[in-house]
C-alpha cells in the first residue's frame, strides 16, 4: 500500500486499449486530465492534522472503553462494551489502511510506524502481509487470476472457480450467499491467524525480512499478551472468553460490512480475452460506491468512495468526498459507467452475485437428489 502513488503513476502511462476499442494513446490519457484537476485543487495534499485528531480521538476512546472494562470488573454487564470496542477496533483498521496507502504522511518510515502500531499492536494484524495482499488487489481489482481478494478460498466469486467443488467446500459454495455475513464474524480472528502464519512461518516467498519479522512478531505477541492479560486479570475465564469472542465476531462483521460492497458483483476482467484496460477503466468498472452522509463515511471508513479511493490511493480520506464530483463528471464525459448505490442495495447486489456463482453447483446437487430419489 505504501507503493500506491508509484503504482498510479505507472498505470497512468499504460498504453493499453480500454473497452470500446479506443487507441492506446487515448487509453493512457483518460486518467491524466482527472489527475491533473485533482492536483490543481490540492486534493492530493496530505491532511496530517485531520489524521492526528482522528488517531487521538480513537486512542482515547479505546482507552475509555478499557477503563470501563476494568471499573466494571468481573460482571456480565461488561459484555455491552464489546460493541464500542469493536467499532473502535474497526476505526483502528481504517487508520492502518490509510497509513499503508501513504494518505497520512509522505514519510514512508512514519507511515510504517503508524501502521505497525495500529495494525500489529492494536489489532494483531501483520502490516507486511496486508500491504502485499492489498497492493496486488489495487493493481488488478476483481481480476480472477491476479486479485487475491477474489482468489478461490472459503468463498468463490467466479463460476470458473466454483466448478468441480465437492464435499464441504461444495456445500459452502452452494450456500455462500446466505453464509456470507455469518462467515465474516470469523474475520477478526482470521486476520490474527494470517498474521502469525505470515510472520512466523519458516517458508513462503512473501515473508518479510528477518528484521521486519522481529519487529512485527514482537508487536503481534505484545498484542495477544496484552489482550489476554487484560481480560483474564479483570474478568473470570468464562467472561473473558465470551467477551473476546463477541468483540472479535463484531469486529469481523463490521469489516465485512465495510469491504463487501466495494467490488463483489462488479465487472471482472476476463484474463482469456486478451483485452487490457487502462488505469481509469480498471478501477472504475470494477468498483462500486455507496451513497450516504457523514455517518456512512464514518461507519465505512471512507471506503464508500471506493472508485475515488482506487483512482487516487494516496488521497487523504476527507478529500475523497470532495473529488467525487470531478470523477463522476469525468466518467460521464467519457460515457463510462459510474456505479453508486445505497448500502442495502450494494449488499443485495453482492450477495446476488455470490448466489449466482453457486447456481451451477446447486443445479448439479438437485439432479443428484432426483436421481437418488428415483433410483436412477
Amino acid at each position: 500500500m505504501s507503493q500506491a502513488t508509484a503504482t498510479v503513476s505507472a498505470l497512468v502511462s499504460e498504453p493499453s486499449p480500454p473497452p470500446g476499442g479506443r487507441s492506446a494513446r487515448s487509453a493512457g490519457s483518460d486518467f491524466a486530465p482527472l489527475l491533473r484537476a485533482a492536483k490543481e485543487q490540492g486534493l492530493l495534499d496530505r491532511r496530517t492534522g485531520w489524521y492526528a485528531r482522528a488517531i487521538t480521538v480513537n486512542v482515547l476512546a479505546m482507552a475509555a472503553v478499557v477503563t470501563g472494562i476494568v471499573l466494571i470488573g468481573p460482571s456480565w454487564w461488561v459484555l455491552p462494551l464489546a460493541v464500542p470496542l469493536a467499532l473502535l477496533s474497526a476505526r483502528t483498521a481504517f487508520i492502518a489502511h490509510d497509513a499503508g496507502h501513504a494518505q497520512i504522511t509522505a514519510d514512508r518510515r512514519i507511515s510504517r510506524i503508524i501502521q505497525l502500531l495500529h495494525g500489529n499492536l492494536l489489532l494483531g494484524m501483520s502490516q507486511d502481509w496486508w500491504n502485499d495482499k492489498h497492493n496486488r488487489h489495487h493493481a488488478n481489482p476483481n481480476h480472477v487470476d491476479k486479485d487475491p481478494d477474489v482468489a478461490p478460498d472459503v468463498l468463490v466469486f467466479s463460476q470458473d472457480h466454483a466448478e468441480g467443488r465437492t464435499g464441504f467446500r461444495g456445500w459452502l459454495t452452494r450456500h455462500q450467499a446466505r453464509l456470507f455475513f455469518p462467515l465474516t464474524t470469523l474475520e477478526g480472528l482470521a486476520l490474527k491467524v494470517y498474521a502469525f502464519r505470515h510472520v512466523f512461518s519458516r517458508t513462503g516467498d512473501r515473508r518479510p525480512p528477518a528484521r521486519g519479522r522481529a519487529v512485527e512478531g514482537g508487536l503481534l505477541v505484545a498484542h495477544v499478551a496484552g489482550y489476554v492479560t487484560l481480560l483474564l486479570t479483570v474478568l473470570t475465564p468464562l467472561q473473558a472468553l465470551v467477551f473476546a469472542l463477541l468483540h472479535q465476531m463484531l469486529l469481523g462483521l463490521h469489516l465485512g460490512m465495510a469491504f463487501a460492497p466495494n467490488h463483489k458483483g462488479m465487472e471482472m476482467p476476463d484474463p482469456e480475452s486478451g483485452e487490457r484496460w487502462g488505469h481509469l477503466q480498471r478501477q472504475v468498472l470494477t468498483s462500486r460506491n455507496i451513497r450516504g452522509g457523514v455517518l456512512t463515511d464514518w461507519f465505512l471508513g471512507g471506503l464508500n468512495y471506493q472508485i475515488e479511493h482506487h483512482l487516487f490511493p494516496s488521497m487523504p480520506r476527507p478529500h475523497l468526498r470532495l473529488v467525487q464530483q470531478l470523477v463522476r463528471d469525468h466518467c460521464r464525459g467519457l460515457g463510462m459507467p459510474y456505479t453508486e448505490t445505497g448500502l442495502v442495495e450494494s449488499y443485495r447486489q453482492a450477495l446476488g452475485h455470490m448466489h449466482e456463482v453457486g447456481g451451477a453447483l446447486r443445479a448439479q446437487e438437485a439432479v443428484r437428489r432426483r436421481r437418488k430419489e428415483t433410483g436412477a
